[in-house]
């Protein structure tokens, strides 16, 4: 398989990396060159973050795409290949569509067998599996004893939002690991985590359930609590502090409110 990042190569080198160059087509063009295109014959040519690709070079990878044939830059010569083209985004193509700046003949076809990953905070059971085998990975690397997550850091794991999917997570435990030195246990202390990472404990009103129940349980009248204050603090704010607002938002009377308030209030400083 060859690869390509394309937000890590200039846009003006970008053509010339897929497609290659012939001598003299631009300055610094000492030699001809063949693109990914040619090196991924008979193979698999996998581009990554293809929402970054610039228009006018869509234009050409549909054409390559479609006729399974282009042209080096600066060249004549047509050059046919057999490629297995897999791309991956971590934008909604279809929403740039909309705002001109993907084309919607690359999109659709592209889009011929489309695979989803969800993001790492959408599948929470993979954590501990992923958590064990990086652990091991890097004690092997390093040449440690193999060291163990305690149960508290473990679902501390489990509930962050990992906005850095599992790249982040990754780079976590590398870090603990190797600064844990000759320890074999991994406990909170070993996981800094920035307090804006995690996961917030809130409802999608489309029905879609986000609150995670950790292994340890809850409170639930503590949790129901934090979840109807929130709410309570973001009527407010949008009727700018006004309760008689706020409690028509919330389809409440201003006394009941006022009441949730200051009940909720003293609920979640107690918990």
């Amino acid at each position: 398989m060859i690869a390509v990042n394309c937000p890590a190569i200039p846009e003006d080198l970008l053509e010339a990396e897929l497609f290659g160059h012939v001598k003299g087509a631009f300055t610094g063009a000492m030699n001809s060159r063949s693109g990914l295109f040619e090196q991924a014959h008979e193979s698999t040519l996998f581009i990554d973050e293809i929402g970054d690709l610039p228009l006018e070079l869509q234009a050409k990878l549909l054409r390559a795409l479609q006729e399974r044939e282009f042209r080096r830059v600066g060249g004549t010569e047509v050059i046919k290949v057999d490629v297995r083209v897999i791309a991956a985004t971590n934008s909604n193509l279809m929403e740039k569509v909309k705002r001109g700046q993907f084309r919607e003949d690359l999109y659709y076809r592209l889009n011929v067998v489309p695979i989803h990953t969800p993001p790492l905070r959408d599948r929470r059971p993979d954590i501990p599996r992923l958590v064990a085998h990086f652990v091991e990975k890097v004690c092997e690397q390093e040449r440690l004893a193999y060291k163990f997550v305690s149960e508290e850091a473990m679902v501390r794991l489990s509930e962050y939002g990992w906005p850095g999917n599992v790249r982040q997570l990754e780079n976590t435990v590398e870090m603990a690991v190797v600064l844990s030195g000759e320890r074999t246990s991994l406990g909170l202390a070993d996981f800094p985590l920035p307090p804006d990472g995690v996961r917030r404990r809130t409802l999608d009103l489309d029905g879609e359930q986000i609150v995670l129940l950790p292994e340890r349980g809850l409170d639930f009248e503590q949790v129901i609590g934090r979840i109807e204050l929130n709410l309570l603090e973001q009527a407010l704010q949008r009727a700018r502090g006004n309760k008689k607002i706020a409690a028509e938002i919330l389809g409440l009377k201003r006394t009941t409110l006022a009441a949730k308030l200051k009940s909720l209030e003293s609920l979640v400083a107690v918990g």
